[in-house]
Protein backbone atom coordinates (compact mmCIF):
# COMPACT_ATOMS: atom_id res chain seq x y z
CA UNK A 1 0.00 0.00 0.00
CA UNK A 2 2.83 2.41 0.86
CA UNK A 3 4.28 1.90 -2.64
CA UNK A 4 0.92 2.65 -4.28
CA UNK A 5 0.58 5.89 -2.31
CA UNK A 6 4.05 6.99 -3.41
CA UNK A 7 3.21 6.06 -7.01
CA UNK A 8 -0.05 8.02 -6.83
CA UNK A 9 1.68 11.17 -5.59
CA UNK A 10 4.40 10.66 -8.20
CA UNK A 11 1.71 10.68 -10.91
CA UNK A 12 0.12 13.83 -9.46
CA UNK A 13 3.54 15.52 -9.49
CA UNK A 14 4.22 14.41 -13.07
CA UNK A 15 0.83 15.69 -14.21
CA UNK A 16 1.44 19.04 -12.49
CA UNK A 17 4.86 19.33 -14.08
CA UNK A 18 3.49 18.43 -17.51
CA UNK A 19 0.76 21.06 -17.18
CA UNK A 20 3.47 23.66 -16.73
CA UNK A 21 5.59 22.31 -19.58
CA UNK A 22 2.57 22.45 -21.87
CA UNK A 23 1.23 25.82 -20.74
CA UNK A 24 4.40 27.92 -20.40
CA UNK A 25 5.37 27.84 -24.10
CA UNK A 26 1.75 28.74 -24.95
CA UNK A 27 2.05 31.78 -22.67
CA UNK A 28 5.27 32.66 -24.50
CA UNK A 29 3.36 32.59 -27.82
CA UNK A 30 1.08 35.39 -26.60
CA UNK A 31 3.73 37.18 -24.55
CA UNK A 32 6.03 37.45 -27.54
CA UNK A 33 3.57 39.81 -29.26
CA UNK A 34 3.48 42.31 -26.38
CA UNK A 35 5.60 45.40 -26.00
CA UNK A 36 8.23 45.50 -23.26
CA UNK A 37 7.26 47.01 -19.90
CA UNK A 38 3.60 47.46 -20.71
CA UNK A 39 0.85 46.40 -18.34
CA UNK A 40 0.17 43.30 -20.43
CA UNK A 41 3.90 42.44 -20.43
CA UNK A 42 3.92 42.63 -16.62
CA UNK A 43 0.83 40.41 -16.39
CA UNK A 44 2.45 37.76 -18.59
CA UNK A 45 5.66 37.93 -16.53
CA UNK A 46 3.66 37.46 -13.34
CA UNK A 47 1.75 34.49 -14.79
CA UNK A 48 4.93 32.87 -16.11
CA UNK A 49 6.82 33.46 -12.88
CA UNK A 50 4.07 31.94 -10.76
CA UNK A 51 3.76 28.98 -13.11
CA UNK A 52 7.52 28.35 -12.91
CA UNK A 53 8.00 28.95 -9.17
CA UNK A 54 4.72 27.80 -7.61
CA UNK A 55 3.71 24.90 -9.87
CA UNK A 56 6.58 23.67 -12.02
CA UNK A 57 9.47 23.85 -9.54
CA UNK A 58 7.75 21.95 -6.70
CA UNK A 59 6.30 19.49 -9.24
CA UNK A 60 9.68 18.65 -10.79
CA UNK A 61 11.27 18.24 -7.36
CA UNK A 62 8.47 15.92 -6.21
CA UNK A 63 8.57 14.04 -9.51
CA UNK A 64 12.25 13.27 -9.02
CA UNK A 65 12.12 12.56 -5.27
CA UNK A 66 9.13 10.24 -5.56
CA UNK A 67 10.50 8.69 -8.77
CA UNK A 68 13.81 7.88 -7.09
CA UNK A 69 11.88 6.43 -4.15
CA UNK A 70 9.91 4.16 -6.49
CA UNK A 71 13.13 3.01 -8.17
CA UNK A 72 14.64 2.35 -4.75
CA UNK A 73 11.81 -0.08 -4.02
CA UNK A 74 12.02 -1.61 -7.53
CA UNK A 75 15.72 -1.39 -8.35
CA UNK A 76 15.38 -4.07 -11.02
CA UNK A 77 13.88 -1.33 -13.24
CA UNK A 78 17.37 0.07 -13.79
CA UNK A 79 18.18 -3.01 -15.88
CA UNK A 80 15.08 -2.69 -18.10
CA UNK A 81 15.82 -1.07 -21.48
CA UNK A 82 12.41 0.58 -21.77
CA UNK A 83 12.96 2.17 -18.36
CA UNK A 84 16.41 3.47 -19.29
CA UNK A 85 14.90 5.01 -22.43
CA UNK A 86 12.12 6.53 -20.31
CA UNK A 87 14.72 8.08 -18.00
CA UNK A 88 16.50 9.54 -21.03
CA UNK A 89 13.27 11.24 -22.16
CA UNK A 90 12.56 12.48 -18.62
CA UNK A 91 16.05 14.02 -18.55
CA UNK A 92 15.29 15.65 -21.91
CA UNK A 93 12.09 17.10 -20.39
CA UNK A 94 14.20 18.41 -17.51
CA UNK A 95 16.56 20.14 -19.94
CA UNK A 96 13.50 21.53 -21.74
CA UNK A 97 12.23 22.85 -18.38
CA UNK A 98 15.55 24.60 -17.79
CA UNK A 99 15.44 26.02 -21.31
CA UNK A 100 11.96 27.41 -20.69
CA UNK A 101 13.30 29.05 -17.53
CA UNK A 102 16.01 30.73 -19.59
CA UNK A 103 13.44 31.91 -22.11
CA UNK A 104 11.44 33.41 -19.24
CA UNK A 105 14.54 35.28 -18.09
CA UNK A 106 14.93 36.77 -21.58
CA UNK A 107 11.30 37.95 -21.52
CA UNK A 108 11.99 39.43 -18.09
CA UNK A 109 14.86 41.45 -19.57
CA UNK A 110 12.64 42.61 -22.41
CA UNK A 111 14.20 40.51 -25.16
CA UNK A 112 12.02 39.16 -27.94
CA UNK A 113 14.69 37.09 -29.70
CA UNK A 114 12.56 34.19 -30.91
CA UNK A 115 9.56 34.29 -33.24
CA UNK A 116 6.03 33.46 -32.22
CA UNK A 117 6.17 30.48 -34.59
CA UNK A 118 9.20 29.19 -32.67
CA UNK A 119 7.17 29.15 -29.43
CA UNK A 120 4.28 27.41 -31.18
CA UNK A 121 6.65 24.70 -32.40
CA UNK A 122 8.40 24.08 -29.07
CA UNK A 123 4.98 23.82 -27.47
CA UNK A 124 4.70 20.39 -29.13
CA UNK A 125 7.91 18.97 -27.61
CA UNK A 126 6.49 18.03 -24.19
CA UNK A 127 3.37 16.52 -25.79
CA UNK A 128 5.40 14.21 -28.01
CA UNK A 129 7.71 13.19 -25.16
CA UNK A 130 4.79 12.62 -22.81
CA UNK A 131 3.17 10.25 -25.32
CA UNK A 132 6.43 8.34 -25.78
CA UNK A 133 7.03 8.08 -22.02
CA UNK A 134 3.49 6.88 -21.31
CA UNK A 135 3.74 4.25 -24.04
CA UNK A 136 7.07 3.04 -22.65
CA UNK A 137 5.72 2.78 -19.10
CA UNK A 138 2.43 1.12 -19.98
CA UNK A 139 3.53 -1.18 -22.83
CA UNK A 140 7.00 -1.98 -21.43
CA UNK A 141 8.32 -3.04 -24.84
CA UNK A 142 11.17 -5.51 -25.04
CA UNK A 143 13.99 -3.39 -26.43
CA UNK A 144 16.77 -5.88 -25.73
CA UNK A 145 17.12 -6.64 -29.45
CA UNK A 146 18.40 -3.06 -29.96
CA UNK A 147 21.42 -3.68 -27.74
CA UNK A 148 24.02 -6.09 -29.13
Amino acid sequence: MYYDIIKSFHLVAVISWMVGLLYLPRLFVYHNDTKYNTELDQIFLLMENRLLKIIMMPAIVLTYVLGFTLVYYNNYLITEYYFILKIFFVLFLTVFHLYLSRLYKSFEKGYRIKTTIFYKKINEIPTILMIIIILLVIVKPDLSYLIP
